[in-house]
């Protein structure tokens, strides 16, 4: 029995990435979305497990780097801790922009 043809690519694919722009925008959000969830990774070291629990990595620009708080006592607390969550990044190579907190809103 023969091998079955190849399938044309997903047209839902080239629609995604006409919807955005083209690959290179969908390439560079991606690029943001990982070096996020990198800085945030190289800060939860620094935090207790109820706090690392309660945060995820935001939206990543030239103007900010947002961490999302589940509530907002966590969000207090991430604002604390900020300049030494922005002095481990130094001290990683990661320096950028400044830490923004904000409280995640439930879906």
């Amino acid at each position: 029995m023969a091998a079955p043809a190849p399938q044309p690519p997903d047209l839902r694919q080239r629609t995604l990435a006409s919807a955005l722009g083209n690959e290179h925008t969908l390439r560079d959000l991606l690029a943001r979305v990982r070096e996020s969830q990198r800085r945030l990774d190289a800060i939860r070291p620094l935090m207790e497990a109820p706090l690392r629990a309660a945060v995820q990595a935001g939206p990543l620009d030239e103007k900010a780097w947002v961490l999302l708080a589940s509530h907002s006592s966590a969000a207090a607390k991430l604002r604390q801790l900020a300049p030494v969550f922005a002095a481990e990044l130094r001290k990683a190579g990661l320096d950028g922009p400044p830490i923004k907190v904000k409280v995640s809103k439930p879906l």
